[in-house]
């Protein structure tokens, strides 16, 4: 139950080729986000080492991390440090499967809710299913600051998901993203006109506010890592609240008390 609203800090760290220098670089700008008063911040899909994963397991296995492993532990360990509410996205390894994973620890740094993005193209088509693996369910957590539930990227324009969100009622959407354009431009209009209305709709029907954000590739080490960036806060009616600029690393801040939040749709259109 909703009783006090968060102020959200909405991360768009930047993402080298170096993995260790970019989870010291977030923790840095976790630091500074509760510095200004941040009560949940969050940052993007697989926001420490980027969408390097290239549909090959001898790649990729080694990119990944357990639950838990070195990123897990430090972003838990900072969560409980500075008593906020953090989420991120990772690339998970479970045995021999990959999944596109989100989680949020808690104040107290345990994991109060972690997702396996069901929608499948994080990956190729080609890729093999015995390795490169989704989810099947979508969850929420009770915060002291409402119900929280993750989406990752291509989840938010899945009918039977957006279905199924909508069922659960959160008073918070938590979307994770990494998008780049085919032609490999960073086109803030191209953005704004075209891709952030369309994220609104789906927003609108499901009926609940989103958080979103992404990570932003610099130095164009990675051509499957090479996300432009970005963040956006949409209300429950598709309208936009606020966004923060393409190709370029910074924080997006929001007092959601002036959001407003709740999910009042009886039907899904």
């Amino acid at each position: 139950m909703l009783t006090k609203y968060p102020r959200v800090a909405l991360l768009v760290n930047p993402v080298t080729a170096n993995a260790e220098s970019n989870l010291a670089t977030a923790v840095k700008m976790i630091h500074e986000a509760a510095g200004n008063g941040s009560d949940l911040v969050l940052l993007g899909e697989m926001a420490v080492t980027g969408m390097l994963n290239n549909d090959n397991p001898v790649h990729d296995l080694p990119l990944s991390e357990s639950i838990p492993g070195l990123i897990t532990t430090q972003l838990s360990e900072t969560a409980e440090e500075l008593g906020i509410w953090l989420g991120t996205g990772l690339l998970e390894r479970d045995g021999a499967r990959l999944y596109d994973t989100a989680v949020l620890f808690s104040p107290k740094g345990d994991i109060r809710l972690k997702y396996r993005r069901v929608q499948p193209m994080w990956h190729g088509r080609h890729a093999d299913p015995t390795v490169y693996c989704q989810g099947t369910e979508l969850f929420a957590a009770e915060t002291n600051y409402g119900k929280m539930a993750f989406m990752i990227c291509g989840d938010l324009f899945d009918d039977c998901l957006r279905r199924r969100m909508q069922d659960m009622h959160p008073d918070w959407l938590l979307h994770l993203y990494a998008r780049c354009f085919p032609d490999g431009s960073r086109d803030q209009n191209r953005w704004t006109k075209n891709e952030i209305p369309e994220y609104a709709k789906q927003v609108s029907e499901i009926g609940v506010p989103m958080f979103s954000t992404s990570y932003v590739c610099i130095e164009r080490f990675s051509q499957e890592a090479d996300a432009f960036g970005g963040a956006m806060v949409i209300d429950r009616d598709g309208v936009v609240i606020d966004t923060y600029p393409l190709d370029k690393s910074g924080i997006l801040y929001i007092d959601s008390e002036k959001i407003p939040r709740g999910n009042l749709k009886t039907h899904f259109h």
